[in-house]
């Protein structure tokens, strides 16, 4: 088989997964999940093992571990955040209809100016906006409380854990067996490129994981000593978002200063809780990801932010999911494409082969 023809195959077959993957979506979000848990927590068990504990029971430990301080969290948090979401919601839409109140004469008046007399007839818009903004609010602090997809939350809640168990106490075979199909003649690449992607994407699941737990106890606990409210949701949010640099901060500072603004009544209490983002954003940059994420990972954040739009257009929350997997895969073989390039035929054309440029 030539070049060419073994290139379609492969374009073909992973044309074929992707395909897959779409048609099967709504069903592959607990075994993504369970697939996840399973490749964060090998490294725990294999050092369980180290201490001569077997590989079942060194699974069962850490997924009933695991598990087990999520439904703690959740069943301490998950109160106090439903009251704070809908706390916060119904603030950010009362904000919203005093900007529409505030901005409703000079669009009026720019109406008048441009000679388009019904954009006058707005009698009421603000009224039905408002109505509108808060039916959006209840939905979404109803979905918080539990109205979302119950066939979905029962499969994370069931299916998850064992699909988790079962993965990760065969993950070492599942390796040697997936080892065993590669192609014998680029055996040895595949194996050099695999161990980047893991390196690359465990350097960056793990230290990012804890960049964002340690950024949103930091906002929730610093937003409280303040007095802010809603200050528990705002870090909580502020934390997750952080997983995308600089999206966390930005997203927190925004919806902080818009509940600062209403809640105090001194302009310099609501600089300090920008200078609370600022200090985060200034803790995480020049310390926190250095020190746990640092630059072996090589994923730039644009591509990052690309990957989860992509992942999400194509294939909703389960393609976010995969965003960041794909976006470690797609750039350790695209610099590896780069790298067999500068040194071919076709980029040289007969001279020398030049370094590649960084």
């Amino acid at each position: 088989m030539n070049t060419g023809w073994r290139v379609l195959s492969w374009l073909m077959l992973l044309g074929v997964a992707m395909l897959m993957v779409w048609l099967l979506q709504p069903v592959l979000l607990p075994f993504v999940a369970g697939a996840a848990i399973a490749y964060v927590f090998d490294p725990t068990v294999r050092r369980l093992e180290a201490w001569r504990v077997g590989r079942t029971l060194a699974s069962t430990i850490v997924i009933c571990l695991f598990f087990f301080l999520l439904i703690l969290a959740i069943a301490l948090l998950a109160p106090v955040l439903q009251r704070q979401l809908a706390g916060l919601i119904e603030r950010l839409l009362e904000l919203a209809q005093t900007l529409m109140t505030w901005a409703r004469p000079y669009i009026e008046q720019a109406a008048d100016q441009a000679g388009l007399p019904q954009v006058k007839e707005m009698s009421g818009a603000t009224d039905v906006a408002g109505k509108v903004l808060g039916w959006v609010g209840g939905v979404i602090a109803g979905l918080w409380s539990g109205g979302l997809a119950l066939v979905n939350i029962l499969s994370l809640v069931v299916i998850t854990p064992i699909v988790a168990w079962y993965l990760i106490r065969d993950w070492p075979r599942i390796i040697a067996y997936v080892d065993a199909l590669l192609p014998l003649q680029h055996a040895e690449t595949i194996r050099a490129q695999a161990r980047l992607i893991d390196q690359r994407m465990a350097g960056f699941l793990r230290g990012q994981a804890l960049v964002c737990l340690i950024l949103g106890v930091f906002y929730a606990v610093t937003l409280s000593l303040v007095g802010l409210k809603y200050s528990l949701i705002v870090g909580l949010v502020s934390g997750a978002l952080s997983f995308i640099p600089y999206v966390g901060s930005v997203v927190g500072l925004v919806i902080s200063l818009a509940v600062a603004v209403f809640q105090y009544d001194h302009w310099y209490q609501v600089g300090i809780v920008a200078g609370i983002f600022l200090f985060g954003q200034f803790l995480e940059g020049n310390f926190i990801t250095p020190k746990l994420v640092g630059d072996r990972v090589g994923l730039h954040p644009v591509w990052l932010i690309f990957a989860l739009l992509a992942g999400g257009a194509l294939f909703g929350f389960f393609g976010m999911l995969l965003a960041v997997p794909m976006a470690a895969a797609a750039g350790v073989l695209l610099r590896f494409a780069i790298d067999r390039y500068l040194n071919s035929p076709l980029y040289a054309g007969g001279q020398p082969s030049k370094e590649r440029p960084n």
